[in-house]
């Protein structure tokens, strides 16, 4: 029997799916039923293709309560630019969790996992960060940096924002952009330590390989989301800063151990103080991540299928409101 399948593009998806309350209320559902430890979460799958220069990772989780789950496939072939090619693209595919029928093919490019990524900082930020945010930095240039300060906006609706990045004039961008979209001042700082001194909220969001936020830079009342770890060379923060926060909270400990900044933490025999908490438990008030205004935290965000499976059901919900896609029959 022939069932129908939405095909949506990531043109439609950008029409649809937006960084808003509703993106990040969904991601925080996935984040608190993380911690009932019903969730079904593999390990990431990952193969690297050296001939390539390429690299492909596969996530997807279960979630009870959810409709559907997803599956996330993100190519990543960094050559491309080089053929005039984009190096990231990628697409998810919703299943149902009641028969397993592909309900959705979302060729999305991997603008899904850029709205739940931002969405997933905005939960830390909600859960973690000091009740009042005057200054906001952002460590980085690229999509997430901007997506990153426009999701924490949602949630801490802050002042000034401060951008630091290598290349002073992908910051001034960065910076110009902000400022645009969220009608706040914005300006490039050339010394990352003087952005974390001005800074309530920080989030890091680079591919580094060393530490580019100092241990010596952390001072009460800070927080701080680094997302841009996601692969075992990668390090954006001191390892001393996990030891020294007041806490430390991982989106899940078994991929920070491995991809985040807890595996260099460990790796330095920096860290411990055990098996940390995850956000889930935080969001699902089992634990306290800020028990005082002067408290520093750190989340550590690897990115889990959870989110995925979430922003592919929000998606869903969203192309059909919006009348969005190419219905097909298999």
């Amino acid at each position: 029997m022939a069932h129908d399948i939405i095909v949506v593009t990531e043109a439609e998806l950008r029409q649809a799916v937006k960084l808003d309350m509703s993106a990040i209320g969904t991601v925080e559902r996935a984040f608190a039923a993380l911690a009932t430890g019903e969730v079904i979460m593999p390990p990431i799958l990952s193969m690297a293709i050296p001939d390539a220069n390429g690299e492909v990772d596969v996530k997807t989780a279960y979630i009870p309560g959810f409709e559907g789950f997803a599956i996330k496939v993100s190519p990543g072939f960094f050559d491309n630019p080089k053929l005039g090619l984009p190096s990231l693209n990628g697409l998810m595919i919703l299943f149902s969790a009641k028969t397993g029928l592909v309900e959705a093919l979302f060729l999305d490019n991997g603008y899904l996992t850029d709205v739940r990524t931002a969405a997933a900082g905005a939960v830390a930020a909600k859960h973690m960060s000091p009740a009042a945010v005057e200054t906001a930095g952002v460590i980085g240039t690229g999509v997430q940096a901007k997506l990153q300060m426009e999701a924490a906006f949602l949630v801490r609706p802050f002042k000034r924002v401060l951008v630091w990045g290598r290349d002073s004039e992908k910051a001034q961008t960065c910076a110009s952009e902000l400022a645009a979209n969220l009608g706040v001042e914005a300006r490039v700082e050339n010394d990352p330590g003087q952005l974390v001194a001005e800074s309530q909220l920080v989030v890091t969001t680079t591919p580094a390989r060393t530490p580019v936020l100092n241990a010596d830079w952390l001072h009460p009342g800070l927080h701080i989301t680094a997302m841009g770890s996601d692969q075992g060379e990668k390090n954006e923060i001191d390892p001393q800063a996990l030891a020294r926060a007041s806490a430390y909270i991982c989106d899940r400990v078994s991929q920070c151990e491995k991809l985040g900044e807890l595996r260099s933490a460990i790796a330095t025999g920096l860290w411990d103080k055990g098996t940390p908490a995850e956000l889930g438990e935080v969001v699902a008030g089992k634990v306290t991540a800020r028990k005082s205004p002067d408290d520093i935290t750190i989340c550590d965000l690897t990115g889990t299928g959870a989110q995925d499976t979430a922003i592919a059901t929000h998606a869903l919900g969203a192309a059909k409101a919006a009348r969005l896609g190419t219905i097909i029959q298999a």
